[in-house]
């Protein structure tokens, strides 16, 4: 068995979200500066480790986000669970995640795409602008997430298997 590493290609990857905005539409935002690595065992994405970190200054300095567990829903769907941290808080979250395929780039590379949504409260982080004085809501409290990744094949590691001895 052996351990693959893969980085975000940032240049056909987006980290999005949306919200409603006086409860009437919703208003789409992006994050620009953002960064995700993951492990598989072997190229295998069902196993996979995944760490994301978004430069989110215009909110708050950062956003962290560690996979705890993946579970297979069906076909190339996935469920990815993990914990968010904002502000210093941290909370488990869900994801969805479409498993879009491995392919071959001009250069030789191998990359792997995926489409993840899943949506969070931002009061569960202490996030509360946006609220009028007419006791309504500017914004909603509810997060959709939405975001394209494309990961690039860095490396694989071959895990050396140790011998028992027997004494």
């Amino acid at each position: 068995m052996s351990i693959t590493k893969w980085k975000l290609d940032p240049t056909h990857s987006e980290l999005g979200f949306k919200i409603r905005h006086l409860m009437i539409s919703n208003v789409s935002g992006y994050f620009s500066s953002f960064q995700v690595e993951g492990e598989t065992q072997d190229e295998d994405f069902g196993k996979a480790k995944i760490k994301l970190k978004a430069d989110i200054n215009s909110i708050h300095p950062e956003l962290l986000f560690e996979s705890s567990r993946i579970e297979k829903v069906d076909g190339e769907n996935f469920r990815l669970t993990g914990n968010l941290t904002l502000k210093k808080i941290t909370h488990p979250v869900q994801l969805n995640i479409e498993y879009s395929g491995t392919t071959k780039d001009p250069w030789g590379g191998e990359r792997a795409g995926f489409t993840v949504t899943g949506k969070i409260k931002r009061s569960d982080w202490g996030i509360n602008f946006g609220l009028l004085e007419t006791g309504g809501a500017m914004l909603s409290d509810e997060v959709k997430i939405h975001s394209e990744v494309q990961l690039v094949k860095q490396v694989v590691v071959e895990e050396k298997k140790q011998k028992e001895y027997v004494s």
